[in-house]
């Protein structure tokens, strides 16, 4: 059941910057999702920095409400949330900060907590993905991104932001017949880099689609197409437009909204999540806190999804 949530009573400002004030904890016996910064930068190959965005996601969370308006619930009246701390990650080695990643939400999964990451750029998805396929079998994939990130390799490097779903196909930890990639339109080398998402088995839906056609149905077809299995929920910062997103390592024009993003996120509402990550938020490029705050928003949506499915009694 859920436990006391909230460490300060004073103004947001006061106390220990967890996300949202929660308590840090390790004792997972009682939790039902746990927050984990996963500070990792070395997979980027243009803007560094990301190893400081669960620092600011945590910063900026505080003044979030435990309500959710959209889903009218309590989110801690019917989720016990801990702050799990950060993975302690290896800078510049990216194999080994995986491993160390995996390790760290092995026990999360084991102990049936779902683990939210806070990135850190977009190659510790992998490591994620790992650890999730380990408990879950391949799961369904419901990105959010600029970019398809299914490169099969950047500037010689196997292992970076540019390519951590090509690898988790190679490696069977995602089913991409259950899975949607929502809003690419980053500067692609060519068509090729889009084909090689959906011939991979991804549905591919860009930016210029979703603007065209609008997003009415879109939350509806990605959570048909992800079906009753378990599913992982991975949000870009750099999905939004630089108008709402400065803070992030690939910026790409012609993006989203933070109301668009809310639409999308609430409408997912019944989706079977075992895991999700906000990743690529880049303090050094933010502009008074908005990327922070978006991403942190990505992060309460989340947990608000598990408490829809906890109140329905299907988790």
């Amino acid at each position: 059941m859920p436990g006391p949530q909230r460490l300060v009573d004073g103004p947001a400002f006061c106390g220990v910057r967890t996300f949202m004030h929660l308590p840090q904890a390790t004792e997972l016996s009682d939790a039902d999702a746990a927050i984990v910064g996963l500070p990792l930068d070395s997979g980027t190959y243009y803007r560094t920095g990301q190893r400081f965005g669960p620092e600011a996601i945590r910063n900026a969370s505080v003044l979030l409400s435990a309500y959710s308006t959209a889903h009218r619930l309590d989110v801690f009246e019917l989720l016990s949330v801990i702050d799990g701390g950060d993975a302690a990650v290896l800078p510049g080695d990216i194999p080994m900060s995986h491993r160390v990643i995996e390790a760290h939400l092995r026990p999360l999964y084991a102990a049936d907590v779902v683990p939210i990451g806070l990135g850190g750029d977009h190659s510790v998805t992998l490591a994620e993905l790992r650890a999730a396929a380990a408990k879950h079998g391949p799961v369904g994939l419901l990105l959010f991104d600029s970019h398809p990130d299914t490169w099969d390799e950047c500037f010689g490097q196997k292992y970076t932001h540019a390519s951590p779903f090509r690898r988790a196909v190679e490696e069977g930890l995602i089913d991409p017949t259950r899975s949607t990639m929502l809003g690419l339109r980053g500067a692609p080398d060519g068509s090729e880099d889009w084909d090689i998402a959906r011939r991979l088995g991804f549905e591919v839906r860009t930016a210029a689609q979703l603007h065209e056609q609008g997003l009415g149905g879109v939350p509806a077809q990605a959570r048909a197409r992800a079906g009753t299995g378990p599913v992982f929920l991975s949000f870009d910062i750099d999905f939004l437009d630089p108008a709402f997103a400065p803070g992030t390592g690939t910026p790409a024009v012609g993006g989203f909204s933070t109301a668009q993003m809310l639409c999308l996120l609430r409408g997912l509402a019944g989706v079977n999540l075992v895991a999700a990550d906000v990743v690529e938020v880049l303090p050094a490029y933010d502009v008074a806190q908005i990327t922070a705050m978006a991403a942190a928003q990505v992060v309460f949506e989340t947990m608000a999804l598990l408490a829809v499915r906890r109140k329905a009694g299907v988790a």
